[in-house]
């Protein structure tokens, strides 16, 4: 059975590529497009549930626009759903990221004005030039301004993604959230790996098939190792601690490995399902 959350169809219209392996009325390899606001919620079907956040500068291929929803794959993940079509334009290309937990689009005037934008961690930008500590950037509609220590090229890795984590400590858990407004424990993990420079997918059912290697169980944990339980995932900080967001505390937290997983496991959720290695 297709994973609807990555198979770019809704009975209505499917990628060219499925054409004699689904059923649509109709195929088209889809309109490039890109995200211009500080988040666009992913949704299963319009005005339904919540399933991920695209961000500003996240691409998208839009196969349907309908009722002012636009049914779109992120290219970044693969991931399918709805986005409210009024969070989409021209796509431009990206140079940048966004290397802090959120930053502001100033207008050229200056920082003393009010801001245009926030941005999330995270998000991809078009560099158009330099004046001393700032960086001016445009997008679909837009010119601005950022501090230039806010940025990272888009192939300035950051290579630890422990590290990367921790800049969300304390940040409140939001089911589904992918930025610094709020987030949750695949998030956290995908915008960790995604700045390192590993590809990603969305959901932690996915990751813990998909990223890095199979560590034994006798094999002593490794800063940037994965844990994973049914329905949450944590990144290894140390071989005693280990950074999550999740709902017990409604935070991003730092906790200790042991005492979470006796923790997790006498709140009725069970075991460790998988140990992964990320491969840095």
């Amino acid at each position: 059975m297709n994973d609807r959350r990555l198979t770019p169809a809704n009975g209505r219209v499917a990628a060219s590529h499925l054409r004699g392996q689904i059923q649509a009325e109709s195929f088209t390899d889809g309109t490039p497009a890109q995200v211009i606001q500080f988040q666009a919620g992913l949704y299963a079907t319009p005005d339904g549930p919540l399933d991920r956040q695209l961000l500003f500068g996240d691409d998208v291929t839009v196969f349907e626009t309908r009722d002012g929803w636009a049914f779109v794959q992120s290219a970044k993940d693969g991931y399918c759903g709805y986005v409210p079509a009024v969070s989409l334009a021209e796509p431009v290309a990206a140079t940048h990221a966004v290397c802090l937990r959120q930053t502001h689009i100033y207008p050229p005037a200056g920082f003393k004005a009010p801001p245009l934008l926030r941005l999330p961690f995270g998000a991809r930008v078009c560099v158009t030039g330099h004046s001393g500590n700032w960086t001016e950037i445009a997008w679909s509609g837009g010119t601005g301004i950022l501090p230039k220590s806010h940025l990272r090229h888009l192939t300035a890795y950051l290579h630890d993604p422990a590290a990367t984590a921790a800049l969300f400590l304390g940040t409140p858990y939001l089911w589904a959230g992918n930025t610094g407004d709020g987030i949750d424990c695949s998030g956290l993990v995908q915008a960790a790996c995604l700045a390192a420079g590993l590809p990603c997918r969305g959901d932690s059912d996915q990751q813990a098939r998909t990223l890095g290697t199979v560590i034994d169980d006798a094999d002593p944990l490794r800063r940037n190792d994965l844990l994973f339980w049914n329905g949450h995932v944590a990144l290894v900080e140390s071989p005693q601690t280990m950074i999550h967001a999740t709902a017990f505390a409604m935070a991003v937290i730092r906790e200790d490995i042991a005492s979470a997983i006796a923790r997790i496991h006498a709140a009725g959720d069970g075991e460790i399902i998988a140990r992964r290695r990320l491969l840095l």
